[in-house]
């Protein structure tokens, strides 16, 4: 962390702040940023957490998310209290094209940014920088740094579930990205209360019969093998979207399917959305998806979980995911 001492001289002061984490968010940046937010309360600062857009349904169970401004719904209000913040704190993204709405905002207001994020290839704008990439996602650095801080006392069950969240989604329930460090948190978090069970049902067995139907959609009649039958495409088209009545968080694992087979390496989840294509990327060992993810399709992320876009047609995206991933793949065989 960038001048931590600095920092932690900061937040003795009760001040506004704002929690901010990036555009559609996910478990990790759900967990991370109502963690954080109940910190700071207890610190008797005033937090206020704001997301780009909203956030999949079926994790409204988490305590204080009905506080949450959503920039899409209230533009207006989300800008009102970044502006007026002392402290700005930024998780789960590395640049701000990943908060779309809120990025000039945060750009130009006058409180202090700190970054707290995992993400390779990180684009420096705050003032205080905590940046971790070998860490198992944000909600772990945000634990490290709550320890940092020496508040590690104020976690209770409800900041432990969240936490708990973050790390379960990130690291698709400990099958990648973990790390030794993260076992030691998850641990303390246990002790803490964490309902463990609880947590695990409602991410991973509260589907509808909607998401089942889909999935099987999916993988019967979306499913291409390249060539080698080690790397997979999973695509949905707008018809798609509109027969199945896809939401947001319907999609959700999706794209991790296909590497519960054997031989298959890779698996890319493409979706037909209004204007842009989205390109979810998963491997196994050592395949650099974030590599693919940069070069090719204006995305990035971890070596084994990453993401892009292209403004295209589908037909135009899937030819070119074609040519592009056979070669890629050849480099790793």
């Amino acid at each position: 962390m960038t001048d931590l001492n600095k920092l932690i001289s900061l937040i003795q002061i009760p001040s506004k702040i704002s929690i901010i984490s990036h555009r559609n968010p996910d478990g990790d940046a759900i967990g991370s940023s109502l963690a954080l937010y109940k910190i700071l309360l207890k610190m008797t600062h005033s937090p206020k957490v704001i997301f780009p857009s909203e956030y999949p349904a079926f994790y409204k169970w988490m305590p204080e998310l009905d506080k949450v401004i959503i920039a899409d719904l209230d533009l207006k209000g989300a800008h009102e209290w970044i502006e007026k913040s002392d402290l700005i704190f930024c998780l789960d993204f590395n640049s701000l094209d990943r908060v779309d709405n809120l990025s000039e905002c945060i750009t130009f207001a006058k409180g202090k940014k700190v970054l707290i994020d995992h993400h390779q290839d990180m684009v420096p704008f705050a003032d205080f920088i905590y940046s971790k990439v070998e860490a198992s996602s944000t909600a772990e650095m945000v634990y490290d740094w709550i320890e940092m801080i020496k508040k590690l006392h104020f976690i209770d069950r409800d900041i432990s579930n969240s936490l708990l969240t973050g790390i379960i989604t990130d690291t698709g329930s400990f099958k990648y990205n973990v790390n030794p460090r993260v076992f030691n948190v998850v641990s303390d978090l246990l002790k803490r209360e964490a309902d463990y069970d609880n947590v695990q049902t409602r991410i991973y067995n509260s589907q509808s019969q909607k998401q089942l139907d889909l999935l099987g959609h999916c993988i019967a009649n979306r499913m291409k093998l390249l060539e080698g039958k080690d790397a997979s495409i999973i695509y949905l088209s707008k018809a798609d979207f509109k027969d199945f009545q896809i939401g947001r968080g319907d999609t959700e694992g999706i794209v991790n399917y296909p590497l519960t087979v054997e031989k298959i390496k890779f698996s890319t989840f493409v979706t037909d959305q209004s204007n842009i294509i989205k390109f979810s990327f998963r491997s196994k060992g050592n395949i650099p998806v974030n590599e693919l993810a940069r070069d090719f399709f204006n995305g990035g992320g971890h070596i084994n979980a990453a993401g892009g876009y292209m403004h295209t047609s589908l037909n135009k995206a899937m030819t070119k995911l074609e040519k592009v991933i056979p070669p890629f793949m050849k480099k790793y065989n």
